[in-house]
């Protein structure tokens, strides 16, 4: 007898995965993706928010994207992770993060954006999206540029 499986969009979810490394101590790296001094330095234009269990970050692009997320894990040093809770229609479904850890003075950051409800456009726009931020974050603690927020992708 031969059985078939359905999938249905609820039945899976997407994720995005990229790692780095960083040549800076895990200490500024943890830093620059859990304080919103330092976000603000590779990521939105306004950022606000404590790296603490349960606390909400609000991620300020433009008056159309004004998102928040609340932190679901936090270990210093080496884990932060943001639940979406209001921002665009695919965004509110998914728990972004930084796992690191630290080999030779350089941190190793493995990045995910889990829980997309489809392999659509917005996705693959925000994996590439992903990308160049990440470049920007490590330019930002490596070599201290900070690329305008305009020039950001």
């Amino acid at each position: 007898m031969k059985t078939t499986q359905t999938t249905t969009k609820s039945d899976k979810s997407f994720g995005i995965y990229h790692d780095l490394t960083i040549n800076a101590p895990i200490e500024k790296v943890f830093s620059a993706v859990s304080e919103p001094k330092h976000i603000v330095n590779w990521w939105p234009l306004k950022c606000a928010g404590r790296p603490k269990l349960g606390a909400e970050y609000n991620f300020y692009f433009t008056p159309e994207y004004d998102w928040y997320g609340k932190v679901n894990e936090i270990v210093s040093n080496q884990t932060f992770s943001v639940k979406m809770t209001k921002s665009d229609l695919d965004w509110d479904s998914t728990t972004f993060g930084f796992d690191m850890t630290e080999e030779n003075g350089n941190v190793y950051l493995r990045f995910t954006h889990l829980g997309w409800p489809e392999c659509n456009t917005h996705f693959r726009i925000a994996s590439f999206c992903w990308a160049m931020l990440l470049k920007g974050l490590k330019d930002y603690l490596e070599k201290g540029i900070i690329l305008p927020f305009e020039e950001r992708s």
